[in-house]
């Protein structure tokens, strides 16, 4: 399949990656905007039509989760990558939900995020594991799905989880768990 990718848009609150990614992209004959935040994104997809969007789904103060129907309003042809190092399930269905493309977590290669923004159809022959998830990747994955039916609040989130909110503070700080 022949996907226009060019112009692109890149949602990276890490400016080292964002530059990186950009560089590689553009490589690739991209043309490639990058934005901190989600308000700088918004502001340069109201000035500029992209045909992409890499989206990082934990920015500095808040996610990209939200990001994605404004993006969609501006331009509902956009096709939007979800790319994450805190890749849960419960975030993955609710970035396709919400009208994103493909979710990706981090590392993920240039060709890896090239062949997710352009594929369309989804892919039966997935292969499944035959190893069930560990009992910290469960953890790990329940703690970011109330996280999510709260917010983000971590206050309200340790709440819940009848959980000290500094230990759940340090749950998430931690790196996701390999499944």
């Amino acid at each position: 399949m022949n996907v226009t990718l060019s112009p692109l848009l890149i949602v990276e609150d890490d400016e080292v990656f964002a530059r990186v990614l950009a560089k590689s992209l553009a490589q690739h004959g991209l043309e490639v905007r990058t934005a901190a935040s989600g308000a700088a994104a918004l502001a340069l997809a109201a000035a500029q039509r992209f045909a992409a969007a890499v989206l990082d789904l934990k920015l500095e103060n808040e996610t990209s989760l939200a990001l994605i129907p404004q993006l969609k309003s501006i331009n509902p042809d956009m096709r939007i990558l979800m790319l994450t190092g805190y890749a849960s399930i419960q975030t993955a269905v609710e970035a396709i939900k919400l009208g994103a493309t493909h979710y990706l977590p981090k590392p993920a290669g240039v060709s890896e995020i090239l062949n997710a923004l352009q594929s369309d159809q989804p892919n039966p022959e997935l292969p499944v594991t035959d190893q069930p998830l560990s009992v910290d990747r469960l953890e790990w994955e329940h703690i970011q799905r109330v996280l999510a039916e709260h917010d983000g609040n971590i206050s309200a989130t340790a709440r819940a989880l009848h959980m000290h909110r500094r230990t759940l503070q340090r749950k998430l700080g931690k790196k996701p768990v390999k499944q």
